[in-house]
């Protein structure tokens, strides 16, 4: 592949690069002229020289990346078109947790291809997050109702991840149990079993997979145990006589259950179970090869601060009135750390509010028929399968049959499936099973019984004899509890009401399609709309992830190319995309340090050192491999402090297993010295582990793969995957060599040797697959010359703002020449003792400025993270450097006297409509000030639809369940 001879050329004017592809100028916000102006700002003449003083020379790539030139959106959008149709959609009714289903058009075209609801943030500030709040709890809410608990949490990352969270909660909340046991229904989901066998192996778990449940449940010595409602295999066992077993022993009992299935079922929360935990991908949510889908987790309400993952609270705002909240806010990682309760950081919010919305659009009701429909097809293939000499083995189920048949037979019928358009389950040696689902149809089913038969049923008389036949599901495990009582389950069942529901909920929220979301170590860049179009395409939509694998061949096509394209980013030699979030790509990565130097005689390798400017979720992902934690010390410039590593290398040389390292450094700022701090642990024996958070930093100018053993990489940051609110995200990591063959691998088989040989960390063989087409259209898109100017630009960006601000605040660290990299920390600190402003009120204010905050508070306490990144123009740049001088004056007015102490505008905000059109006003400072502070508000503003939300009442009186819809409106 030939490659520019200058090599200067991602510093050239946008102009001379517009033969190659107009994308990248719509992607990065400064024009031209514009950077020129920015460069003269800062007193360098072009970015390479801006580059130069940023950027330590030890760091940067011999040479460019050997990637594709740019292409533009037709060209991409036709190649992706290509990869699409490689693919085929046959009707999959293989089960095991996955199933077609139907999106609801108002749903699919207003949630999740709307930039409204997908590139918004984690709901941190409150205040600008009251619709993905509200979707939220809707999620909540239908959970509660179904399984029958008290509590449930906002999504968890799958169905796999829930249930290993669900047995260390189970630990936790049981851990002076004398046993380490923890049984598992050998009728759960296969890749279930083995993200468990994952996780419990590093923690001292010793998973015990039971054929007869009731038997050993009853025999005693285990702490908690799993199982399948209904199982694998479609059997509806009783689950009560478990469940009362194990509270005999002392122990808990978590059941994974079909979401779908509890509007028939009697709810495990009836049964006293103390976990409930399941997938809502069925509640409308494409399979999209394996996710992204929001799982859940559900348990009774004393357990509610062991549970993992977000809970959405209600609580109030400082005029009383109702506000939602993200509860229990102090469990977050960065501040537990080591003491996390779980790593995960970014759940599924954007496909938990699709399924809050699905149950909303259905209502009870209706989800009644859904699942009424769906057992009845089932009832019918199996009277009419079981009349031509296939009775399925178990007599009691939901949507499951499995037919037990010699190994030819099997085989015989499966491709008889598979020539009549169906994928049935293939991964027993000696059953083939059925699971039906939404989108079944009745001549869909004909079709298939007399592919397997040989004859056509005649439906009609088989439903008509159903009339008199004994129920699939026994009495005693039919629902005869209500559940979605509340209103909002039953309100928006016209499209009318609906869309205007969703708009409402939408207009609550700032997203990037109001104005920057500068939070540093978050970058938050442009989604592109030709990036996200795929996306929904049919082809990579409604693929089940355990189907054959040449009915996948366009995305294993991207699957392959975008591997290599990351392989090339970041130098490493192989890469897996399997984890689902940056938290699974850490506990990943760790996992496959310690599998290496398991294999190599180095077991006893256990410690591993993190500095403690590094990520929240970095001490809990190495709590969660049984590491032990060893903290390094950080110098006055941000740096990692080279003599305290020095000593505890030194210290922990014998058992030293990993440095976690992220670079450049959350203090935002490139050390110089990475080179030695990592070349100085691996003379030790020890492995680099390189946090890939702010990789934006980093695209075309270095290969972390020189310093770095393993490297996980944010696709929903650096690679364009949008947040969704707080999830979707995808976490793959690089390794090198040494380390490939210890990659996850999976129960399936799929992904085919030398591609991991560890069991699995998430659900389905590659992850949220789905979203996967974003970050190949990104990559494909900016080109080697374009990746290259983004990162360029993000550092200018940055340091621009840095710029603009000095004079008013104190830039907490900077590196090289006064520079920093791609995000820079603004010191708050001062502003306590002299004006008795904190961040927070900081971060309030800014609200009313159109903005949503930086990162509050991290990774030092009293201070705000800043991170604008390459696709913010210039003018919105200046407006924001307008907004935090205007805030300075203002903090400056209350420290003289000027505004009052306690009622300012900072002390107040945000500020609401209702509050700034009311006819009292009762401050001392006018609305004007308080509404319109700078002239540019003035062109077009966004409101926070409640005050500042009271946190501690929040926590105090949780409540995690829907208000009646006429607090809503109090609130508005």
């Amino acid at each position: 592949m030939s490659h520019p001879t200058d090599s200067s050329l991602h510093s050239a004017p946008l102009s001379t690069l517009e033969h190659t592809a107009e994308f990248i100028g719509r992607h990065i916000g400064p024009r031209d002229d514009d950077v020129q102006a920015m460069l003269a700002a800062l007193g360098v003449d072009s970015l390479d020289a801006l580059i130069d003083e940023a950027t330590p020379k030890s760091i940067r790539a011999e040479r460019p990346l050997d990637l594709d030139e740019a292409r533009n959106e037709a060209q991409v959008l036709a190649r992706l078109r290509e990869m699409a149709d490689r693919n085929s959609v046959l009707h999959s009714l293989i089960g095991l947790g996955y199933h077609p289903t139907h999106v609801p058009p108002v749903i699919l075209r207003n949630v999740l291809e709307n930039p409204g609801w997908y590139t918004a943030y984690t709901p941190y500030q409150a205040e600008i997050s009251q619709g993905r709040l509200e979707g939220l709890l809707n999620f909540q809410q239908a959970v509660m109702d179904l399984t029958g608990m008290e509590l449930a949490n906002a999504s968890l990352l799958d169905e796999a991840t829930a249930a290993a969270e669900a047995m260390t909660m189970m630990r936790r909340i049981a851990r002076k149990h004398p046993s380490s046991r923890f049984l598992v229904d050998a009728d759960a989901l296969p890749q279930t079993i083995d993200v468990l066998k994952t996780r419990a192996e590093p923690l001292a778990i010793d998973v015990v997979i039971s054929n007869d449940l009731a038997a050993d449940a009853a025999a005693g010595d285990y702490f908690g145990l799993l199982l399948q409602y209904p199982g694998a295999s479609g059997r509806l066992g009783d689950p009560e006589a478990v469940i009362r077993s194990a509270a005999e022993h002392d122990a808990l009992t978590a059941v994974a259950a079909d979401l779908l299935a509890l509007t028939l079922l009697k709810p495990p929360g009836e049964m006293g179970a103390d976990v409930v935990i399941g997938s809502a991908q069925r509640f409308g949510v494409p399979m999209g090869y394996g996710g992204p889908h929001a799982a859940f987790l559900a348990t009774a309400e004393d357990h509610r601060r062991n549970v993992p993952g977000r809970i959405i609270g209600v609580s109030r705002d400082r005029h009383g009135a109702p506000a939602l909240r993200m509860a229990l806010q102090t469990r977050e990682q960065h501040i537990r750390r080591e003491k996390a309760m779980s790593n995960i950081c970014t759940a599924q919010a954007l496909l938990a509010v699709m399924a809050g919305f699905y149950a909303v659009w259905h209502g009870a009701d209706g989800l009644r028929r859904i699942a009424g429909r769906i057992h009845r097809m089932t009832r019918l293939a199996a009277r009419a399968l079981t009349e031509a000499g296939l009775a399925p083995l178990h007599e009691d189920y939901f949507d499951t049959l499995l037919i037990r048949v010699d190994e030819r037979t099997r085989t015989d019928l499966l491709q008889r499936a598979l020539r009549a358009g169906f994928n049935l389950r293939a991964d027993l040696d000696d059953a083939i099973g059925l699971s039906f689902n939404e989108v079944t149809t009745r001549e869909q089913l004909a079709d298939l019984v007399e592919a397997l038969t040989g004859a056509r049923p005649d439906l009609d008389a088989l439903d008509a004899d159903l009339a008199a036949a004994d129920p699939a599901i026994p009495d005693a495990l039919q629902r005869r509890s209500d559940f979605l009582t509340h209103e909002v389950f039953s309100r928006y069942h016209s499209e009318t009401e609906m869309l205007r529901y969703l708009k409402r909920l939408e207009n609550r929220d700032l997203s990037l399609a109001h104005a920057m979301i500068p939070l540093g170590s978050c970058t938050m860049k442009l989604n592109a709309t030709t990036e996200m179009l795929p996306v929904t395409w049919p082809e990579f939509a409604e693929l089940h992830p355990l189907c054959p694998h040449d009915q996948a061949r366009g995305y294993h096509e991207l699957i392959d190319d975008l591997e290599r394209m990351l392989r090339e980013i970041t130098g490493f030699d192989a890469v897996s995309l399997q984890p689902n979030a940056g938290s699974q790509g850490e506990y990943a990565g760790l996992l496959t340090i310690r599998s290496y130097q398991q294999a190599n005689g180095q077991g006893h390798r256990d410690v591993c050192l993190i500095p403690s400017s590094a990520h929240g979720t970095n001490p809990a992902s190495a709590q969660m491999v049984g590491y032990r934690i060893v903290v390094v010390g950080c110098d006055a410039s941000g740096n990692i402090d080279q003599d305290d590593l020095a000593a505890k290398i030194d210290k922990h040389r014998d058992e030293l297993a990993a440095l976690m390292i992220t670079y450049p450094s959350t203090h935002g700022v490139f050390e110089e010295d990475v080179i030695a701090i990592c070349q100085r642990v691996r003379d030790a024996g020890g492995q680099v582990y390189l946090d890939g958070a702010n990789m934006n930093a980093l695209v075309g100018i270095s290969r972390v793969a020189d310093y770095a053993d393993v490297c996980h990489l944010n696709l929903h940051k650096t690679f364009c995957i949008p947040h969704g609110g707080g999830g979707p995200g995808v976490g793959p990591i690089g390794v090198r060599a040494h380390l490939a063959e210890f990659l996850p691998g999976h129960v399936s088989g799929v992904l085919g040797a030398g591609r991991g040989t560890n069991p699995a960390v998430a659900a389905a063989p590659w992850g949220s697959a789905a979203i996967l087409p974003i970050s190949w259209a990104y990559i494909a898109l900016m080109g080697r010359t374009g990746l290259r100017r983004a990162t360029d630009v993000a550092i200018l960006n940055a340091n621009y703002i840095a710029h603009g601000l000095k004079d008013h605040y104190d830039i907490l660290y900077t590196g090289r020449n006064g520079r920093i990299a791609h995000e820079c920390i603004v010191d708050l600190r001062p502003f306590k003792s002299e004006a008795g402003i904190s961040e927070e009120d900081v971060a309030k204010r800014m609200v009313d400025y159109g903005f949503h905050a930086p990162t509050m508070s991290w990774p030092v306490p009293g201070t705000l993270m800043i991170e604008p990144t390459e696709s913010e123009s210039r003018e919105e740049l200046d407006r924001f450097i307008e907004a935090m001088i205007s805030i300075r004056q203002e903090i400056d007015r209350v420290a003289s006297g000027e505004l009052d102490a306690d009622d300012n505008p900072l002390k107040m905000a945000p500020h609401t409509i209702a509050e700034l059109t009311a006819d009292e006003w009762t401050h001392p400072y006018s609305r004007e000030q308080a509404g319109w502070p700078v002239k540019s508000l003035r062109l077009g503003k966004f409101f926070a639809s409640v005050g500042r939300v009271d946190n501690v009442y929040g926590d105090r009186n949780l409540v995690c369940s829907c208000p009646p819809l006429d607090v809503y409106a109090e609130a508005s």
